[in-house]
Formats: structure tokens, C-alpha cells, sequence
């Protein structure tokens, strides 16, 4: 009896503190993680408004996405993602119910299901010389009662069936030097005309049998002052282009085959024009615009030829192509930005007097002006003609407008990150009521008895419903304010577009944005590119009354000569506290370990001369500089050359004017990879903010290992020239890959490795004293990952406990990079099954917890892989002691186990990178992952040792208590009635 309670009363102990799930449940979806998708910057859009079925617009956009969104509500239908090398070059629907798409520079043509996305089939178009990519669909134009598609592309002219993809006729113009600039297929003709030049200055026109491809008639005519830019057609046999100079439009008739030119002059059709002339791709009838400076003018050719100005208007955004809405009427849209908002106005190409819609929204001022539009029409209820327009911000963000107001906007932005960084929310004040999770004992006894229901697997959906909803509420993940574990927090991201975001990591929702205006297009800036962005002050809890921010670096063009752009961003309240257009370039941007009373941080930039530029540039930053100046050293990669140099800060700057802030630079060292056998392909170093808990390593006998931590560690990987391409250029007899451990202070090479028969894209990480990266082997047709741990054997007498106490040996003694390190290396390659995009590594607050690789696969998910098995001291039989220290068996390759998928059953499509935040919590760290979609979630790596799990079941916490209290009264009161009967006896 008393063994049977014992037993009894154990198994419940243990089961209200056993940690029930591996995985994630269906109630804590949104509670721990949140995933985002997006689609890009569209650059296509058709609408499909049929009286039947979903309303819905068709989208291609700069991530190589077709996606078909609600037109209602703008949610995604559904989505599909191309390839990284298969842009998009047209996307039209056929047939009422296929998506037609144009893409790989004119080679690949595929047919969607217009209801669900499911590919209906492919196409391969076969070319040899790479051209303009057009794709055509006519209205009229059938053969054979199939309807078909003509595609321009590879130097070739096809005519596709758009049942099944099958090319009916093809037309080879690869040897007629031809640029084809427009296919035109007059209505109610049999004929195909093919237009473009020849050179500069010669146009050719070829007129093509639409049955059959054959050629009919060849033309061509030279006009000797040339063409500049593409033609635009303006009907069916009138095309308009510039010349050389671009101050001349040029009219081309090509009716009946016969080619006609006609000149005139810009400043014969407005005087007062000045600046270079564009024609914009606008397709509009018998009408095109001309866009000077901010001018933008819309001409009209009349029949003869002869050019005619229908109107000016300034500061025009963007003009949307023409639409035609009822029989013989077209209408096409013009956007103006006016006192802040966005003017749509809609004008009839034959009325032009007349505005069929004039609309003022509001569209909020962090979006930038207005890129692109598309206009669709329906039918209102009085039977009248509404129309609606979607358009594309300088941000990114995709809006609908319909009746003077944003139906629905979308983010887009967010699909294109380029860097991220981590900012802490405030800290709670005193007085600020925090909302309360039970407000009485009957809402807190539901609560538990729910909870318990779900831990017993007895909930209904409804019940589930109800927990989840209570857990997002307990878990206040969305407050404003920082929390006690350190999980809420603020993500600085900077996309392509020139646009800070902050996006709460609690629920990804985003708290502001910003579109920096020195990331804009000006006058002084004409391309403008962000790069990276850096924490610039993180106050301190004794200097709360300062605002954290960050620094944005941006350049002013293409080429890293491009002057810089900064910008000072406040990461509370999204303004920009400052910026600063510089007249010098930026090459590397150096964040160094020093802050200022501030708390802001010394930053070094250098330019393309190997100058470096201090920031800020305050007498106090030079004054810490200077303490340090002869400590700091960088080093420099140019791929390119496959050189890798070392460099030194050496006096200031000179020139006409004297800067304090500048300072030149001396080489000190420079590897030279010989470019016949080595090009470099990959380089990687340790993070700067990386905490390592310990140096020493305890091992399996009780002994100890120092682990040779190095900031100043460069891994470097290079492959033979004809390995460095893709998979499959070369043999395993030509290619070998490999790597280099550098020291960038001293230029030292502390391990060569090489790799025969294997070859990249080589993906690294490199933390602590360890890197893994990861290769495809050519012989064994495999891809593999390797790992590379050194530690310090200058330390190994150290370890002697009786000559510390003793004082043999010198602790406080200066380690300098400039003396031999003593090093040991210890390796090992494992087989891998997956492809790799890129590796990242947990991190945690103290570095305490035990590191897991967060591997990004080609199937865009995120796997997360214990670093143990990545261990070189595996072995196929280890040692009683080797198990106890918890090595694992060695094996040839490395193991997938589908639990460890962070992202669950989710995809980050086209995914970019991983970026890992520690939370104040040691056991766990903050994951997010970007691409297309965002995706966040958190991760304890050796589980949540320090914390209990939010799943944790306090009601069977309590009533295993009052288990065991019942249990003690009823054994006292047994044995007590036992002890009685004994003394009676």
C-alpha cells in the first residue's frame, strides 16, 4: 500500500514538470514566431475583372515573383517564385484563364492557371544571339483554331500555341544583326511586323507571314543623323523615336512596307524647353509624352505624320498605359503629386478636354513619389464607368485607389532588406499601468482548466481558440516597452528602395518607417544606394534620457567611388536627427570598440584612396581616437585581383585643407593569390559583438584546452578559375578549392587547406575559436561541409593548478598578435544533403549556451543543426569518457532530422539572410530570416534551462500540490491509526 502511493505520487511529480512537447503546437502558432510574405516591387500588373469569379490582379515584380492578388482586400491568391537568374519580361493572360509569362531574357515561357497558379506548361525558346526580350499577344491572330503568342527572343521570332506551349513556327533573324524594338500585328491581318535598327542609324521593318513565319517583304531605310533609345509605336504602322542628339523626334511611317522619316524639332513644338529629352514606354493611341527635366508634355501624331502638343504639365509622376473601356474609347491615367497627395486623373486619348476622373488621396509622405500606375474600369450601379488604379510608390509599397481613397496598401518594401540591425525598446516608467492578464478568480480558474484541457489533448478547436487568444494576451508581446527575458525588441531594417523600417519583434507589425531623404533621387545624387546600417548611440541604463539611434551609410551611384551619404535615424521615433553629403567615397566601414560620453560610437570609414574618415567628428572622438591610434589595423579584399592586403593608419591627411578627422593609411601587408590557380570566392570573419563565456575547453580526460580566440581571424576560401563558376563547369581533375586561416594584423597564415576535386559557392561562419563552411565535392557528387577549430597550445602550461598557486607562471602577461601564435588545428568534412544559400550561428547574451547552426537550405527553410555534430574529435568508437562529455559516434554524413526546421512547414522564399539577436534570457536567442518573406522566431538551443516554457501547466502544478498535501494527511492519519493498533496489541 505504501509502495503504491509512493510510486503513484512520483509519476505525477514528474509528469507536472516533464517538458510534454519537442515541437510546436497548434495553439502557440503567432505566440513564439511570425511569418510575412511579400511579393517586391511590381513592375507588371494586367487585371482580370470578369463578371464570374474572384476579382483579381495579375503581378509580376523585381524579386522574379508572379503572384495574383484580391482586389478587394489585397491579400496574395497565390504566388510563385522564379529563380534568382529568371527575371520576368512580360505577363499577360490569354484565353480568359492562363497566365502568360515571358521570362530569362526571352527564353522560357510558362502558363499558369489563372484560378490557383499551378503551371500548365513550359516552354524553352532556343536562340543563339541575346536580344530585347518582347512578348505579344494579339487579339485576333489564330492558326489552325489555336490561339497564339508571339515571342521575341535569343535573336528569334516565335509563334507558340497557348493550349500546350507547343512553338508552331519559328523566324531566325540572328544573322540579320537586327535590335528588334516592336512586334505590331495590325487588326484584322494575317501579317506580323518585325521593327528595329540596324547599328545607329539604319530601320529595318520585316513583314511576316502570321500563319505560317515565312517573309514576306524586307525593308529598311538609313537615317543619318540616328537613333537614340527605343522606338515607341503609337499605331499600326506609325512609329515615334529620338535622334542621336535627342532634340529631334523623328516620326517612321511604315505603311504598305514603305518607310518614310520625319523630323521635328523640339524647340519647333514648346520654346522654352531646356534639358534632356526622354520618351516614356507609355502605350497609348495616336499619343505619346516626352518627359524634360520635370516637364512632362503629350504630343499627338496625326495621320500625316505631323506632331502636335496637346498639353504640359509639371512635376508628373507617371503615366499608366492606355485602357480601353467601352467601344472605341480609350482612356489612360496621369498622376501628379499636389500639396502632399497624390491627383489621379483619368483623360479620354480622343477627348482630351474633357477629365472622365479626377481624384485627390492622401497617401502618406513616407512613400515617396508615384513610380508607376495601372488602371482598370467596372461597371458602377447607375451603369456608369468607374475606374480604379493601382500604383507602385518610390518605397516599394503597392496601393489601391478607387473612389478617392486607398482601398488597401501593401509593404513591398520589406521583400527587399539589405541590412539589419537590433535596437532595445525603452525601459517601463514608473506609474505605467500594465494590463492585467486575470481580472478575477473566475477568469483564472477558466484559464487553468483550459490549459490543463490542452496539455491532456482534450480541447476542442474552439477551446484551442480560446488558449491561444489567451496567450497572446499573457504574453504582452507586443508592448512598446522592453520585457524582463529580453525577447521584445525593435528590428532597424534598410531595404533596397532607401527605406528604414522598425519592426517589432513581438508580432512583426511595423512601428515606423522612414524614407530617408538622402537615399532619394536628386540633382546631387542620381542613384542613390543604401548599404548598411550600423547602431550609432545605445544609451546605457544610466543615460535613459537619450533616444538610441543608428547610422545609415549610403553611397550616391553604383560604383564604390560614389560620394557617401549618412544618416542619423532616432530609433524610437523613426526621425532623421541628422545627415551628411559627403565629398568622399566609401569603401568599408569599420565600427570600432570605443564610445564617447554619449555613448556614441567611433565609427572609420574608408574611401576607395585607403583614406579613413572619423565619425563623428567631435573633439572628443579624436581625443579617444588618438589614445588608440596605433591599435588599430584592417585589412582589404579585392576579389577581383585576388589580393587581400593589410593595412595601418599612418598621420593625417594631406591636402589644401586640413582635416583632423582624416588620416592616411601605409600597406603593411598584402597577399597575392596566383590568378592561373586561385581566384578568391569567399570570405568570412568572426561577428565583433560575439560574447565568448570561457577561453578554456574542457575535454574528455579531465584535461584542458585553450580555445585561440581572435577577433582579427580572416577565413578565405578560393577555388581554381574554372571552379569558381557553377556546378558542373569543371571536372574534379580541374577544380580544387581552398582555405586559408589569416591573421589581419600580421598578414601570418596560421592554416592552408586545400580540397581536391571540390569546388564553391562556399558558404562560412566563423565563432570563436571554430568555422564551418560548406562545398560541393565533384568526385564524390556530393555536397559537404567541413570544420575548423584552433586552439591556443601557447596556454597548455596553464592548466597546472599547483604552478598557479605557486606562481610559476605568468598570467597578466601581454598577449601580442606580433609573436608566433602557438596553434593547433583540429579538422573533419562531413557529408551534407542540401544545397546551401547561407549559415548562421545562434548567439546568446553570455555565450554560455551551446551554439546550434542556423543553415538557410535551397528549399528556403532554415535548419537548425547542433554544432556537436559538427565536432572534429568525433570518432567512430568513442571513449566511455568521450560519451560521458557528450560526443557523438562519428558518421559520413550529417543528419536532417525534419523536427530541427525552424521554420516549421514555412518557406522564406528567396531566402537572403539569417541575423541571430540574444535575449537577456541566456537559454534563448531571436532568429529572423529575410528574403521575399520575413520570418522570426525564437530558439533555446540546449532548451529553456533557465525559464519555465509558456506551455508550462500551472494548474497541474497546483493540483499536484494539493495531491501531495491530501497524500501526507492520509498517510499521517493511517499511520497514526497503524501505531495505535500496535500499542493495543
Amino acid at each position: 500500500m505504501a509502495m503504491a502511493i509512493r510510486v503513484f505520487l512520483l509519476s505525477l511529480l514528474f509528469l507536472s514538470f516533464a517538458d510534454h512537447s519537442f515541437s510546436l503546437y497548434e495553439d502557440q502558432a503567432g505566440l513564439m514566431d511570425w511569418h510575412q510574405q511579400y511579393i517586391g516591387k511590381v513592375k507588371h500588373a494586367v487585371f482580370h475583372t470578369q463578371k464570374t469569379g474572384k476579382k483579381r490582379v495579375v503581378v509580376s515584380t523585381e524579386e522574379n515573383v508572379i503572384a495574383s492578388l484580391d482586389l478587394r482586400h489585397g491579400q496574395i491568391f497565390w504566388r510563385r517564385v522564379l529563380g534568382a537568374n529568371d527575371a520576368i519580361d512580360g505577363v499577360d493572360i490569354v484565353l480568359g484563364k492562363y497566365v502568360i509569362t515571358l521570362s530569362s531574357e526571352g527564353s522560357i515561357l510558362r502558363a499558369w492557371s489563372l484560378p490557383d497558379g499551378q503551371m500548365v506548361w513550359e516552354s524553352f525558346l532556343q536562340g543563339s544571339k541575346p536580344s530585347k526580350s518582347l512578348l505579344s499577344v494579339p487579339i485576333n491572330l489564330t492558326v489552325d483554331k489555336d490561339n497564339v503568342i508571339l515571342v521575341f527572343g535569343k535573336g528569334c521570332l516565335h509563334a507558340v500555341s497557348s493550349i500546350d506551349g507547343v512553338v508552331l513556327w519559328k523566324k531566325d533573324f540572328s544573322a540579320e544583326s537586327i535590335e528588334a524594338q516592336q512586334i505590331i500585328q495590325p487588326l484584322g491581318n494575317d501579317k506580323i511586323y518585325v521593327v528595329g535598327f540596324v547599328g545607329s542609324s539604319q530601320f529595318d521593318v520585316y513583314q511576316i507571314n502570321a500563319k505560317n513565319g515565312e517573309l514576306i517583304k524586307h525593308t529598311s531605310a538609313v537615317f543619318p543623323d540616328g537613333f537614340f533609345g527605343e522606338v515607341l509605336s503609337v499605331s499600326s504602322d506609325m512609329l515615334v523615336s529620338l535622334d542621336s542628339t535627342k532634340s529631334i523626334l523623328v516620326t517612321i511611317n511604315f505603311q504598305n512596307g514603305e518607310i518614310s522619316f520625319k523630323k521635328t524639332h523640339i524647340s519647333d513644338l514648346f520654346e522654352d524647353h531646356s534639358g534632356i529629352a526622354d520618351i516614356l514606354p507609355s502605350k497609348l493611341s495616336g499619343v505619346f509624352a516626352v518627359k524634360i527635366n520635370t516637364l512632362l508634355v503629350f504630343i499627338r501624331v496625326t495621320a500625316e505624320g505631323v506632331l502636335e502638343v496637346v498639353d504640359k504639365i509639371n512635376n508628373a509622376a507617371a503615366v499608366s498605359d492606355a485602357l480601353s473601356f467601352s467601344e472605341g474609347q480609350q482612356a489612360f491615367a496621369l498622376i501628379e503629386h499636389v500639396d502632399g497627395k497624390v491627383l489621379l486623373t483619368l483623360k479620354c486619348s480622343h477627348d482630351w478636354n474633357n477629365d472622365l476622373l479626377k481624384e485627390s488621396v492622401e497617401v502618406g509622405h513616407q512613400r515617396g513619389l508615384v513610380h508607376k500606375v495601372f488602371i482598370n474600369n467596372y461597371i458602377r450601379t447607375d451603369r456608369s464607368y468607374g475606374f480604379r488604379a493601382l500604383i507602385v510608390m518610390e518605397d516599394h509599397s503597392l496601393l489601391l485607389l478607387q473612389q478617392g481613397a486607398t482601398v488597401w496598401s501593401r509593404e513591398e518594401g520589406l521583400a527587399s532588406i539589405v541590412d539589419v540591425t537590433v535596437s532595445e525598446l525603452p525601459v517601463e516608467r514608473a506609474g505605467v499601468s500594465v494590463a492585467k492578464v486575470e481580472q478575477n478568480l473566475f477568469e483564472w480558474l477558466k484559464g487553468h482548466i483550459l490549459k490543463l484541457k490542452g496539455t491532456l489533448m482534450l480541447a476542442s478547436s474552439e477551446d484551442i481558440a480560446a488558449i491561444q487568444g489567451m496567450r497572446l494576451k499573457s504574453s504582452e508581446i507586443s508592448k512598446m516597452t522592453r520585457d524582463h527575458n529580453g525577447f521584445r525588441k525593435l528590428l532597424i531594417v534598410l531595404t533596397r528602395a532607401g527605406k528604414l523600417y522598425a519592426l517589432h519583434t513581438g508580432d512583426g507589425r511595423v512601428v515606423w518607417s522612414l524614407l530617408l531623404p538622402s537615399l532619394r533621387k536628386s540633382g546631387s545624387c542620381e542613384h542613390p544606394t543604401g548599404l548598411s546600417v550600423y547602431q550609432w548611440q545605445v544609451p546605457h541604463h544610466h543615460a535613459m534620457d537619450e533616444n538610441p539611434s543608428v547610422l545609415v551609410v549610403g553611397r550616391c551611384g553604383p560604383n564604390s567611388d560614389a560620394s557617401a551619404v549618412l544618416s542619423f535615424v532616432d530609433t524610437y521615433t523613426g526621425e532623421e536627427l541628422n545627415s551628411l553629403g559627403l565629398v568622399h567615397s566609401v569603401a568599408q566601414i569599420i565600427p570600432l570598440p570605443f564610445t564617447d560620453s554619449t555613448e556614441q560610437r567611433l565609427h572609420l570609414l574608408i574611401d576607395t584612396d585607403k583614406h579613413a574618415h572619423l565619425y563623428p567628428r567631435t573633439s572628443e572622438a579624436i581625443d579617444i581616437f588618438q589614445r588608440e591610434f596605433s591599435n588599430i589595423y584592417w585589412y582589404s579584399v579585392e576579389a577581383d585581383n585576388g589580393i587581400i592586403r593589410g593595412h595601418v593608419l599612418n598621420r593625417n591627411c594631406i591636402g589644401e585643407v586640413v582635416d583632423e578627422f582624416c588620416f592616411d593609411s601605409r600597406e603593411l601587408w598584402s597577399i597575392v593569390f596566383p590568378s592561373e590557380s586561385e581566384k578568391i570566392i569567399a570570405t568570412v570573419t568572426r561577428k565583433l559583438n560575439e560574447v565568448v563565456h570561457t577561453q578554456a575547453k574542457v575535454v574528455a580526460d579531465q584535461d584542458v584546452t585553450y580555445k585561440y580566440i581572435s577577433k582579427n581571424l580572416l577565413f578565405v576560401a578560393t577555388a581554381t578559375p574554372k571552379a569558381s563558376g557553377e556546378i558542373g563547369t569543371a571536372t574534379p581533375e580541374e577544380a580544387s578549392l581552398v582555405v586559408y586561416l589569416i591573421d589581419t594584423v600580421t598578414g601570418r597564415i596560421l592554416h592552408r587547406m586545400a580540397h581536391y576535386g571540390s569546388q564553391g559557392p562556399v558558404h562560412a561562419v566563423f565563432s570563436e575559436n571554430w568555422v564551418v563552411y560548406h562545398y560541393f565535392n565533384l568526385r564524390a557528387h556530393r555536397y559537404e561541409m567541413s570544420i575548423i577549430e584552433i586552439y591556443d597550445q601557447s596556454r597548455a602550461d596553464n592548466k597546472d593548478v599547483w604552478k598557479l598557486v605557486f606562481g610559476k607562471h605568468n598570467l597578466t602577461s601581454p598577449i601580442s598578435l606580433f609573436s608566433r601564435p602557438e596553434v593547433i588545428l583540429k579538422s573533419q568534412s562531413y557529408y551534407f544533403t542540401h544545397s546551401v544559400k547561407t549559415i548562421a550561428v545562434t548567439s546568446t547574451a553570455k555565450g554560455i549556451t551551446s551554439k546550434q547552426l542556423l543553415i538557410g537550405t535551397i528549399g528556403d527553410q532554415v535548419l537548425a543543426l547542433d554544432k556537436r555534430y559538427l565536432d572534429p574529435r568525433r570518432s567512430v568508437n568513442p571513449t566511455q569518457a568521450e560519451k560521458e562529455e557528450g560526443i557523438i559516434p562519428l558518421t559520413d554524413s550529417l543528419p536532417i532530422i525534419p523536427q530541427s526546421y525552424v521554420t516549421h512547414a514555412l518557406k522564406v522564399e528567396n531566402l537572403r539572410g539569417i541575423v541571430t539577436v540574444p535575449a537577456k534570457l541566456e537559454s534563448t536567442t531571436l532568429a529572423f530570416a529575410y528574403g521575399v518573406d520575413l520570418f522570426l522566431t525564437r530558439m533555446a538551443p540546449s532548451r529553456t534551462y533557465d525559464s519555465l516554457t509558456e506551455d508550462f501547466s500551472y494548474a497541474l502544478l497546483l493540483i499536484t500540490i494539493v495531491v501531495l498535501i491530501a497524500a501526507i494527511f492520509v498517510t499521517w492519519v493511517l499511520s497514526e491509526r497503524k501505531e495505535l493498533q500496535d500499542k493495543w496489541r
